[in-house]
């Protein structure tokens, strides 16, 4: 049992269970998003269930242009797929790793059914709103649309991506309509016990707090890190107060889930000694009296110099006293302070427990040393634009409690910082934790390095930095890691691509006959002819809710070619022609479904 087990224990309830209570605590971790100052809106619980209602008496909370149409977005079910690329992959069929290339609203809305609650830990570094590389769609109803036009892939139909800027009017209220749905949809991917970071900087911090409030509920917030992002004073005229840091904000899935899940590991930021040569190691102390704003059990305790103290104390006399018999209880100043509770260097290295969450530079990294590691690997300079560190991302990896084969998400990937401090965290570790990393294919300014030196995009370059990350591991290593990651670290991983479905959708809400001919017409062959047999299951397996890694077989069954999934629980066949033999084999096969 610990300390504080000893020193507060659990209250037990006289009373019978408040079930009105109970059903509104078990409403609030479904729904916090329906929540106000405690009280439920049921107008909003009528939105979120589907039934739209027109915004009508307002309340205390954060507002702006766009929010009721968010939640319209978030429930329009995509009828995009993922389509698979081998040759841009590491080891495409045994890597449980996964980069998607694509507009991030609709590649989370594709992973809700196969990776609901599976996450356990996202960090995303969204844009931070400053008008200059913030990139959104100007139509979100048209989401696909935009994204397949701003890729090229069909004509522009005046569609595209732009930057935000304060000249539009609607400055902020953009920028909320751009991280509403993404972060709502991003809830539903994590855990119970999984936790999400957000990196941002002055401008829209007050904004993303109420946010994340409405959304993951005030109650799960974990807590506001401020970073030195730089190592230096900058010098900047146009400012009154020179900026070194930035923000990243915590918030648990279920924060009481999250507790018991265990607070994983990261480095001490505290100081300790050992100025009594205790065979413990080093330690650091805190009061044993109770703070102004606590309450704790009063009783009179004696210093080694006579000295009384009566005050509330942290733990009861029992436990002060099998404390100070451990050597765990000291009194400063000579003997004359009131006692103080020693906690060891090891302990606090074993618990994970972050100190503090003013983050310095020189242990978590800084804005230089992220440049510096994309520099190393490119050999050009700002290929990206200030590139988290991995020492950041590691860190905050390892207070997640990411370990096995948890999964950690990145929907902001950028420079893949995030999937290079997976591969560290989990070769210290030794862990075996999978990333799921997703980033648009933004065109990098051709007067940039990276343009030079022939990355077009974005997401081209964060796919080639893994590349060379996971090379340099294994090199690093002397071959003791492979890419297959059989109780060794897995460096492989799989790209999709967002792109539109192989199927041809059909449109219910045709008006004249002309369009309804066309659209018969064109579902005579409702399948893509430019889609090829893997494009088709890949889209099969995400809508059938099984994970885009999940182990993939190919066998004959009455001469027909055959996918089995999951050791053979989903059959898939795609020929043509399908006969009475085939399906009496698939029945033999006993599958749990067929397709």
């Amino acid at each position: 049992m610990s300390d504080n087990a000893l020193e507060r224990p659990e209250k037990m309830a006289l009373t019978s269970m408040d079930l009105a209570k109970e059903k509104r605590a078990r409403l609030k971790q479904l729904f916090p998003e329906v929540f106000t100052e405690g009280k439920i809106d049921f107008e909003q619980l009528r939105r979120v269930l589907g039934d739209w209602v027109e915004p009508g008496k307002e309340r205390y909370g954060l507002n702006w242009p766009g929010k009721a149409e968010c939640m319209k977005i978030i429930q329009a079910p995509s009828i995009a797929t993922l389509k698979p690329a081998r040759d841009e992959s590491v080891d495409f069929d045994h890597t449980e790793n996964l980069f998607i290339e694509g507009d991030n609203l609709e590649v989370l809305k594709l992973l809700q059914k196969a990776y609901f609650g599976k996450v356990k830990m996202i960090y995303i570094d969204p844009p931070y709103n400053t008008g200059k590389g913030f990139i959104y769609p100007d139509k979100y109803q048209d989401n696909l649309d935009t994204y397949l036009a701003y890729t090229g892939q069909v004509d522009d139909q005046g569609k595209r991506f732009a930057t935000n800027t304060d000249a539009g009017g609607r400055f902020h209220s953009n920028w909320l309509n751009m991280m509403y749905p993404r972060l709502y949809l991003a809830r539903n991917l994590l855990r119970e016990n999984g936790v999400i970071f957000i990196s941002i900087d002055d401008n829209e911090v007050s904004n993303l707090k109420e946010l994340c409030n409405r959304i993951f509920g005030e109650e799960n917030f974990e807590g506001h890190i401020h970073w030195r992002r730089r190592h230096n004073q900058p010098n900047d005229p146009t400012k009154m107060i020179g900026l070194v840091a930035e923000h990243i904000l915590a918030y648990a899935k279920n924060k009481e889930a999250f507790k018991k899940s265990g607070v994983g590991k990261v480095e001490l930021t505290g100081s300790f000694s050992n100025s009594d040569d205790d065979p413990k190691g080093a330690w650091a102390s805190k009061p044993w009296k109770v703070g102004s704003d606590q309450s704790g059990s009063k009783y009179e305790i004696t210093t080694p110099t006579g000295k009384k103290y009566n005050e509330e104390w942290m733990g009861d006399e029992n436990t002060f006293n099998r404390l100070l018999e451990d050597n765990r209880i000291i009194f400063p100043d000579k003997g004359n302070g009131a006692p103080r509770k020693k906690y060891y260097e090891t302990e606090r290295m074993e618990e994970g427990q972050c100190a503090t969450n003013w983050w310095p530079h020189d242990i978590f990294g800084h804005n230089q040393e992220g440049n510096k590691e994309t520099e190393s690997v490119f050999g050009v300079k700002n290929a990206f634009s200030n590139p988290k560190p991995t020492k950041l991302i590691k860190q905050l990896i390892g207070l997640s409690n990411a370990k096995a084969t948890d999964i950690v998400m990145d929907f902001f990937a950028g420079s893949g910082t995030t999937v290079v401090s997976t591969f560290l965290h989990n070769l210290i570790n030794k862990q075996n934790c999978r990333f799921i990393c997703v980033q648009l294919p933004e065109p990098c300014d051709e007067k940039s390095e990276a343009f030079k030196a022939g990355y077009k995009n974005i997401a081209d370059l964060s796919k080639e930095r893994i590349r060379r990350a996971a090379k340099k591991s294994e090199e690093e290593q002397n071959g003791q890691l492979d890419f297959r990651g059989e109780g060794k670290l897995n460096l492989g991983f799989k790209v999709f691509k967002l792109d539109k479905s192989n199927f041809k959708v059909w449109e219910g809400d045709v008006e004249k006959m002309e369009d309804l001919a066309r659209q018969l017409e064109l579902h005579v062959n409702h399948i893509d002819p430019a889609s090829g047999p893997e494009d088709i299951l890949y889209e099969l397996l995400l809508k059938a809710g099984f994970e885009l890694t999940t182990r993939i077989e190919r066998r004959t069954m009455a001469g027909k070619n055959v996918y089995a999934v999951a050791d053979g629980a989903l059959l898939v066949c795609l020929d043509k022609a399908i006969t009475p033999e085939l399906i009496d084999a698939l029945a033999d096969a006993d599958p749990l479904q067929v397709i």
